[in-house]
């Protein structure tokens, strides 16, 4: 069966493989760095590199072109996902790193396209069905075998705990993001790179911890550009398009790019219980990319702003001169609408079912 996958779905895709590179790439640093500055070392480096491509596209981006600046009311939304996912979920994960395989962190870290799928389904009401569900479940089975002890006198897991415990941070992360998606990307990610890095770093200096050498910081920051800066901005796009769960689903991708990373770089020798939960979390993974979602739904009338095109969901007319260049931005009116088509939970789906 061919997989045809959805249009925007490859930014969280794109996403997925970025930061799924950079947990194994990130093991090499562990050792030399202690887990909350090389966490705000990866976010500072996210923070300032985006600050500086930001700059960059405003020099070349026409009015019409630019997106929607964060507003006020939107900082509670951005200040949760910060404190969730920009300074506890990467503090955990450093720590994770101490003690657990990169190419066993790397498959764990699918427990974060579980909880965030879990928080979009049963506290933020998103819709879901019974694909998504199996999948998810198959994912969660996965990470079970990979954590559990190899003998039943076994230390606790310590190291796995705290990568699920940074799961659950980028989880909430995730679905307060999704409230501001609408929002310029990369101002979003911009943001939270900087908040991020600058708290981390002082927590880091205040524990006593040093700045590494200039070869470290630098590999860190470009680590944390890449991986968390660049596919931060992906993983926002995707979230305005298809929704927190789905985003999440196509994220699951991220831990098999970081597995095979772990298997170059560390030359880990994985065991058969690992190929077990891979081929669960594969099946898991496989499900989500096949899903398909179409019925017959309403629009209620709606006035907002997002950068757009001319699709089935736009036909609206201008009030000022327009050179016809897409996608472009400024406040439009949604009529009534009444259609069947396959469909996310996107900014313009969020009906009930």
């Amino acid at each position: 069966m061919l997989i045809k996958i959805h249009p925007d779905a490859i930014y969280a895709i794109l996403a997925a493989i970025l930061f799924g590179l950079a947990t194994p790439i990130a093991k090499l640093l562990v050792s030399d760095v202690s887990p909350q500055m090389l966490a705000g070392l990866l976010y500072a480096g996210s923070g300032l590199g985006l600050f500086i491509l930001y700059g960059i596209t405003r020099l070349f981006k026409r009015s019409h072109q630019e997106q929607n600046a964060i507003q006020l009311s939107d900082l509670p939304w951005l200040a949760g996902a910060i404190i969730s996912g920009g300074m506890l979920g990467p503090a955990l994960l450093m720590q994770g790193l101490l003690s657990t395989p990169a190419s066993m962190a790397s498959l764990l870290l699918n427990l974060e396209s579980v909880l965030t799928a879990a928080f979009a389904w049963f506290i933020f009401k998103e819709h879901f069905d019974k694909r998504i569900f199996i999948g998810m479940v198959c994912i969660v089975l996965g990470s079970l075998l990979l954590s559990w002890p190899k003998q039943l006198n076994a230390a606790f897991p310590w190291g796995a705990l705290a990568i699920a415990g940074a799961c659950a941070c980028w989880a909430i992360d995730n679905n307060l993001t999704r409230k501001i998606s609408a929002n310029d990307a990369l101002q979003i990610a911009c943001i939270k790179g900087l908040a991020a890095g600058f708290v981390n770093l002082v927590i880091a200096l205040s524990l006593g911890n040093k700045f590494p050498g200039l070869p470290i910081g630098i590999s860190a920051a470009t680590i944390g550009f890449m991986g968390y800066g660049v596919s931060l901005v992906l993983f926002v796009i995707s979230l305005r398009h298809i929704g927190t769960a789905r985003t999440g689903a196509y994220f699951s991708v991220a831990p098999f790019a970081g597995v095979i990373c772990s298997f170059v770089l560390l030359h880990e020798q994985p065991d058969a219980l690992f190929w077990v939960a891979t081929g669960c979390m594969m099946i898991g993974v496989w499900l989500h990319l096949t899903e398909h979602h179409a019925h017959a739904h309403h629009h209620e009338a709606l006035l907002h702003k997002h950068i757009h095109t001319h699709d089935e969901h736009h036909q609206h007319i201008h009030d000022f001169d327009w050179d016809g260049i897409e996608p472009h931005v400024h406040p439009h009116q949604h009529t009534t609408l009444s259609h069947s088509h396959p469909h996310f939970p996107d900014i313009h789906h969020q009906h009930k079912h």
